[in-house]
């Protein structure tokens, strides 16, 4: 799978923009504030269909523009295929497969496989829960757009609670509604992130070993808020008896205090916390192995290899882990943004394109420029 070329129109600071990409690498070269984010961030929302920097989707509109338009045409099992999404402020987001109108943007994630790599993600071992839980989610939206589906839900009814738990009287009939459709959702999300942290621990243990030459060994654990039985219907049973037990603290405390959203998941080398202690550099290794297995995952689970969005991350890492992602990713597409790229990496890149952004402009270099 590849994107072989790109079309904005009205997206963030690009007015008008067509770029045809290399089916490998792509370098996209700039200094700060030039608009190289913003092309990866349209590449990535023709996968997920919004964005990995902001919720506000207006936000995407050109200032002084009504609209803002990305289309992509991408070769699939040697087939083409095109994602277009057009954003409006007035009539909210469409999306269109192959030029056919969608219904749910569940339908866009089986379309493009995409995984982004930035230096929030090389926090995600030390940070708060909330960036763990978003790593897990974002991957898992693709992987299964049962998760996606189950998970927007479980937010909508969680919001729905929380607001309710904020009014003086309470209906218990009401309330227990909610309980329920809660328990069917959450249930669903922790069993299917129970299962992909399984598959990525596996996966992330090989590379971790292979980095560290053989002298870490990684595990990673999820911590759910909530721990549940094996099958589906003892699950959701088990999770509806926590968060109807749990009633009178949510009543105290004006919030729900049970679920998947308080869920976390833990990084250990050699059986030791990494995020309590370990160094920078093991923490940045866990991040890179963790997104290096993503796309392992992705490619055994789909049989789609995923497209890699590597924003300004190659000047967080050293040499040695530079050279073994760049050597183990030489057969997928990439698009690496950074502001200088030193002579001894772009040797060691497999031959590609170079893009030289300036002002929401483009133009591509020659080779040796």
């Amino acid at each position: 799978m590849y994107i072989k070329e790109i079309e904005l129109q009205n997206f963030r600071n690009y007015e008008k923009l067509h770029l045809e990409f290399d089916k490998n690498v792509n370098l996209i070269l700039g200094n700060n504030a030039q608009g190289k984010t913003n092309l990866l961030e349209s590449i990535y929302i023709c996968s997920m269909g919004k964005s990995f920097r902001t919720s506000r989707e207006s936000d995407l509109i050109h200032f002084g523009s009504d609209f803002a338009r990305v289309k992509a045409d991408a070769v699939r099992d040697d087939y083409d295929t095109s994602v277009e999404i057009i954003y409006s402020r007035n009539a909210g987001k469409s999306a269109k497969v192959d030029g056919v109108r969608i219904r749910k943007a569940s339908e866009l994630l089986e379309n493009f496989y995409m995984v982004i790599f930035s230096p929030e993600d090389l926090k995600i071992v030390k940070d708060e829960p909330e960036k763990r839980r978003k790593f897990i989610d974002r991957e898992l939206c693709q992987l299964r757009p049962k998760y996606y589906e189950a998970l927007s839900s479980y937010r909508k009814v969680l919001l729905q609670r929380n607001a309710y738990l904020k009014e003086e009287n309470i209906d218990l009939s009401l309330m227990e509604l909610w309980d329920l459709q809660l328990a069917k959702y959450g249930s669903q999300i922790i069993i299917m992130r129970s299962d992909f942290i399984k598959k990525l621990q596996d996966i992330s243990f090989e590379i971790h070993r292979a980095i560290t030459d053989g002298q870490e060994k990684l595990s990673l654990v999820y911590v759910p808020n909530i721990h549940l039985s094996k099958t589906e219907q003892e699950a959701e049973e088990s999770f509806y008896e926590t968060i109807h037990g749990s009633f009178e603290n949510d009543m105290r405390q004006r919030t729900t205090t049970r679920g998947p959203h308080k869920d976390d998941m833990e990084f250990y080398i050699n059986n030791i916390n990494v995020r309590s202690f370990g160094s920078q550099g093991q923490q940045r290794t866990c991040a890179l192995s963790a997104k290096l297995a993503e796309l392992s995952l992705i490619k055994e689970e789909t049989g789609e290899d995923a497209i890699l969005l590597l924003d300004d991350v190659m000047s967080e890492l050293d040499q040695q882990r530079q050279e073994y992602l760049i050597k183990s990713l030489s057969d997928i597409q990439m698009f690496i943004t950074t502001t200088e790229i030193t002579d001894n990496l772009q040797e060691k890149l497999p031959f590609g394109k170079t893009f030289l952004i300036r002002s929401g402009k483009a133009e591509e270099k020659n080779k040796g420029e």
